[in-house]
């Protein structure tokens, strides 16, 4: 496998991971280092840990993963994307962090919701026999800086006043969206 060709795979996945920080940059408005290191690591982290454990797992249950990863992904996305939702309609015109994706048990669904996929794809990998260590640290670096990147350009989009809240639904309606995409794929 070439280096294209992981570079190609690490953009694809991590599409979801920028997504995400995106949406959660737009809720946030006011993003600072420390909620950007915790995002981009945790995202990263995952994306690089799973490739590995799909490589491990194998062929053998490939099948038992396959029925029901999109299922997860699905409704750990969803759920975040609702709440994200209520939380936009339901509170005043404030600028003030509320609702945090960047910590607590959000962070790590969200990160596993938008690893699935990785997951996958170390099984593939695995399928045909290409060593999972090389791809697994590009899959993880590429997801990092792409969730790094996400987090503040929806900082910036979320700091325009007029668009702010109605960007907010907006992020919102993209999580369900991506969990939607995957459960259909």
């Amino acid at each position: 496998m070439s280096i294209i060709e992981i570079i190609t795979i690490a953009i694809a996945l991590a599409l979801d991971a920028f997504a995400v920080a995106i949406a959660t940059g737009i809720q946030l408005k006011c993003v600072n280092a420390n909620q950007t290191i915790r995002m981009s690591l945790f995202f990263g982290g995952f994306q690089a840990v799973m490739p590995i454990i799909g490589w491990f797992v194998g062929v053998r249950i490939h099948h038992l993963i396959e029925s029901f990863d999109h299922w997860i992904a699905f409704s750990l996305l969803t759920f975040v994307g609702v709440k994200m939702i209520y939380e936009a309609l339901k509170k005043d015109d404030e600028t003030e962090c509320t609702l945090d994706n960047t910590c607590g048990s959000r962070l790590v669904m969200l990160s596993i919701a938008t690893s699935i996929d990785a997951l996958a794809v170390g099984l593939s990998l695995a399928v045909i026999g290409v060593d999972i260590w090389f791809p697994s640290f590009i899959i993880g670096v590429v997801c990092l800086l792409f969730t790094a990147l996400g987090l503040h350009l929806g900082k910036i989009i979320g700091n325009f006043e007029s668009i702010g809240k109605k960007a907010e639904v907006v992020g919102g309606l993209v999580l369900i969206g991506i969990g939607i995409k995957i459960f259909i794929e």
